[in-house]
């Protein structure tokens, strides 16, 4: 009686496993505020409001003559952008509802449809909050000009791919050892601050300052983004084919450690989230 209808074929399967995702993509955007927009606007003016603080730092710290010829607050946000959905979407992956969760009682619910949807709600917010405050900038303050926004956008894309591959290893690993994880994954996060290499541009950078940088997948990415954002800038120390290896391939030492942990699943793992 209470059996949920489920259709046999491949495109009413495909469909229903959409919606799923899209209800599920839902739930988690609302999670954190129970009203949708008051909950959008709060990411917004982080966004904002961490773009001010490094507008205010540069200018203290007098790295402004680092930056690239152009819009200096669009160099900012070129880095801010991709750092925030990048740390946003591994958080989000990483504390993705599992396997042991109540809403996994439900049939259709999976621990695949929970990271999908929270990686997409992740994504949604950012590009939300992306566009609003470009759009902003740009009608009250100073016309922007993006010289290849298809590539910039790819480089957002492929930071959210990274962040979720990451999220994914993070996530298999948490269920056993919580505390060790979880201080990584922390650390990881706040290591990004610098070693994402927002502050700075690759071809500014000494030799032996590069290779401090140059093994962070959002290094690339940043600094290759700033290359489609900018006309006067060509990275000669980036590239985007790394981090699109580096994030396949956690995908997949991540989707493997997810499958062997779902396999010794137990409710006593809820208490080390």
């Amino acid at each position: 009686m209470f059996k949920a209808r489920r259709s046999n074929s491949t495109l009413g399967s495909t469909f229903s496993l959409l919606e799923l995702i899209y209800h599920a993509t839902v739930r988690a955007l609302r999670k954190s505020h129970g009203h949708a927009v008051l909950g959008l606007l709060s990411n917004m003016f982080q966004t904002m409001i961490l773009v001010l603080t490094f507008y205010v730092m540069f200018g203290v710290l007098g790295l402004r003559g680092n930056a690239v010829r152009g819009d200096y607050l669009l160099y900012i946000m070129s880095g801010i952008f991709l750092f925030l959905t990048h740390n946003k979407t591994m958080g989000a992956v990483f504390g993705a509802e599992g396997s042991t969760s109540a809403m996994m009682k439900h049939a259709p619910m999976t621990t695949a449809v929970s990271i999908t949807s929270a990686a997409l709600a992740a994504l949604y917010i950012q590009m939300f909050s992306l566009i609003v405050v470009l759009y902003i900038y740009h009608a009250a303050f100073k016309p922007i000009e993006i010289y290849q926004w298809v590539g910039a956008l790819s480089m957002l894309l492929l930071s959210w791919f990274v962040g979720i591959a990451l999220g994914l290893c993070f996530r298999a690993a948490r269920p056993w050892a919580p505390g060790p994880v979880g201080i990584i994954h922390t650390v990881y996060a706040r290591a990004n601050m610098i070693a994402s290499g927002k502050m700075f541009l690759a071809n500014t950078l000494p030799h032996k300052m590069l290779v401090l940088f140059s093994w962070n997948p959002l290094f690339h990415t940043i600094d290759q983004a700033r290359g489609f954002t900018f006309i006067n800038y060509n990275p000669h120390f980036s590239n985007w084919e790394y981090p699109l290896i580096v994030g396949l391939a956690l995908l997949m030492i991540g989707l493997m450690g997810e499958f062997y942990t779902r396999q010794y699943a137990s409710i006593s793992w809820s208490a080390g989230k």
